[in-house]
């Protein structure tokens, strides 16, 4: 059965070459070499982050965290300015040169120091808001990471727009490291919240060191009106769009924190850090791959409408099982990993996988949308969906925390429905479609779920229960995707020889 379908993958292969020429392989190449060191450089870093996390979550208090979340809330929104819309801009337009990249640099920069004083001004209004004056001076020092990571913007986009998506493995990796053995010091020393503080602001500054030293572009002494008028009506509506979802994110925290406690926030976030963990590994990977990807295909809709649906494949493929599973595994697994006190976040970390599964979904489709030059659709796109998810917050915040978080989850399957429907008219690509290609990996990772749930009724420790369950689910998720003849499944194994072939 499996060397039939291989064969049938191959002829497919071959045909859409002869059809589509050479320059779909070089594509399709690029984009399969940054997917592999992407995810490399995420996954790498991210378990990195998920180690060090653990030791501080089992050495500092909730509330440390929750006051690191409540200053996080307004870092994150200002962080917006900086690093979204404008960056992309450089990488959406096709022929941009030293003085679109120098240009950018100087508009972010700037901009990112205004806000920065901004901030620092702010900072006691703020503690007086959450009512908490540890936040003052949190907030000033944490805020610092906003210039540093304004320096950073166009490297980043002068990495995705020459797909050398390797630079990015050292600088990420270094930067997680070091700052991830200065916090845990920190911590066991006594400085509490402020080895948080520390850990985050030293990953921003090593990873933007390590890029300025490997990315071969430097600033140049140029500035061009024009080229900031032209790339600014671009990206503005791409950074108006990005601006309101972490807005709306970032609610939640405001809310919580404000209206509950900071330990309750906490719980909150912590639920969300793992289902998050295995996401943003996909998600990041998927949106800087595959948009500058997309970006050298726009010009044809059936190249772009493949591209999208070999994404969406692979990405249910990928994390319906993971998030299926990590849903029967949540109680084992927080005691294990962060200890007693933390039991209050696992129904947040449940919720968070339905929230979770929808984000990759959303950020593909909407890469199409930016792809094909629409920001002005995905600006309005964004009002529409955070006018129904603010008014979900307004009511669910006068029930309970959780009630919070299940709203979330909903408003993620309506986001995900809303970012579907413009590209069936933009690039052929139907809801129904969609559905059809997310459909067979959603179908076998609910029956390994049922055979995980099971196994959760046998009375083993939780080292052991875990260790079967993630084996058994495994075993189970691929034996039935090889019995089904899901399509993904030969996509990646036929991947891994090509790379293999490569070395």
């Amino acid at each position: 059965m499996g060397k039939t379908d291989t064969k049938g993958y191959e002829k497919n292969r071959t045909l859409k070459k002869f059809l589509y020429g050479e320059k779909m392989e070089s594509i399709k190449t690029k984009v399969m070499s940054g997917l592999i060191w992407t995810f490399g450089e995420r996954i790498t870093a991210q378990v990195v982050s998920f180690v060090v996390s653990i030791v501080l979550a089992r050495i500092l208090m909730p509330e440390e965290y929750g006051i690191i979340s409540m200053v996080l809330v307004f870092i994150n929104i200002a962080n917006v300015f900086v690093s979204n819309g404008l960056g992309e801009a450089l990488v959406q337009k096709k022929e941009s040169d030293d003085t679109d990249f120098s240009t950018i640099f100087y508009c972010s920069f700037i901009l990112s120091c205004i806000l920065y004083v901004m901030l620092f001004l702010a900072a006691p209004s703020l503690a007086k808001f959450y009512k908490n004056e540890r936040l003052i001076w949190v907030l000033r020092v944490l805020a610092v990471k906003i210039p540093i990571s304004a320096i950073s913007t166009v490297q980043h986009a002068y990495v995705s727009k020459h797909m050398i998506f390797k630079k990015f493995f050292f600088s990420t990796l270094g930067g997680t490291l070091l700052s991830g053995v200065v916090g845990i010091a920190m911590a066991v020393y006594g400085f509490g919240v402020w080895a948080l503080v520390v850990q985050y602001l030293m990953n921003t500054i090593i990873d933007t060191v390590v890029l300025f030293i490997t990315v071969p572009w430097r600033p140049k002494m140029i500035f061009s009106i024009e080229s900031a008028r032209s790339l600014i009506n671009y990206g503005w509506k791409l950074m108006a769009a990005s601006l309101i979802n972490t807005v709306y994110n970032e609610l939640r925290s405001l809310v919580i924190g404000r209206v509950y406690t900071s330990t309750d926030l906490a719980y909150y976030n912590k639920g969300n850090q793992i289902p998050n963990l295995i996401i943003t590994n996909v998600d990041t990977a998927i949106g800087n791959v595959i948009f500058p990807a997309m970006v050298q295909e726009n010009d044809n809709k059936e190249r772009l409408k493949q591209i999208s649906r070999r994404a969406m494949k692979t990405t249910s493929f990928l994390i319906f099982p993971m998030l299926t599973g990590l849903i029967f595994v949540a109680r084992p697994l927080i005691i294990l990993l962060l200890s007693e006190k933390w039991v209050p976040a696992i129904p947040y970390l449940q919720m968070a996988c339905f929230y979770w599964a929808c984000q990759p979904f959303q950020t593909t489709n909407w890469q199409i949308i930016k792809a094909v030059g629409r920001s002005d659709l995905c600006f309005k796109l964004e009002i529409v969906k955070k006018i129904i998810g603010v008014l979900m917050i307004l009511v669910s915040m006068k029930i309970s925390v959780h009630a919070i978080a299940a709203s979330a989850a909903l408003f993620a399957a309506i986001s995900m429905v809303i970012n579907i429907l413009p590209n069936k008219k933009l690039i052929g690509y139907s809801i129904i479609e969609m559905l059809k290609d997310m459909a067979p990996s959603a179908l076998i990772s609910v029956l390994m779920g049922g055979v995980v749930y099971l196994l959760s009724l046998i009375p083993f420790s939780d080292v052991i229960l875990i260790s079967v369950q993630i084996i058994v689910g495994a075993v189970v998720y691929v034996g039935l995707s090889y019995a089904f003849k899901i399509d993904s499944l030969w996509y990646l194994i036929h991947t891994v020889k090509q790379m293999k072939q490569r070395k």
